[in-house]
């Protein structure tokens, strides 16, 4: 199954859970694409001693889950793409939709 997550918060224990759940359904080989917008694109400089969110969003990376980052919520925080937060468009993000069997959003 074809999975798309959308992550619109930069709460730790939503993204953590969220990435969790990514990487359990990488697991059972679904295959797994993020889309980060609003303040979801903030992820990196999330830091919680109880949620380790760059724990969990690297080995989504690791077991080949995609992570999409919306370009013009990184430029309204002043912020540019990187490994964890490539520069996607709404394009990208209605391309996730129209490619998933199911789609879930986490804010």
């Amino acid at each position: 199954m074809r999975i798309g997550v959308i992550i619109s918060t930069n709460e730790p224990e939503v993204v953590w859970n969220a990435f969790r759940f990514g990487n359990t359904s990488l697991k059972e080989n679904h295959q797994v694409k993020a889309f980060l917008m609003n303040r979801g694109v903030e992820i990196e400089d999330i830091k919680d001693e109880k949620y380790n969110v760059a724990e969990q969003t690297d080995l989504f990376v690791k077991n080949k889950g995609q992570i999409l980052a919306c370009g013009t919520c990184l430029k309204s925080r002043e912020k540019g793409g990187s490994n964890v937060c490539p520069i996607s468009s709404m394009k990208d993000l209605l391309k996730l939709v129209e490619e998933s069997d199911k789609v879930l959003t986490f804010c």
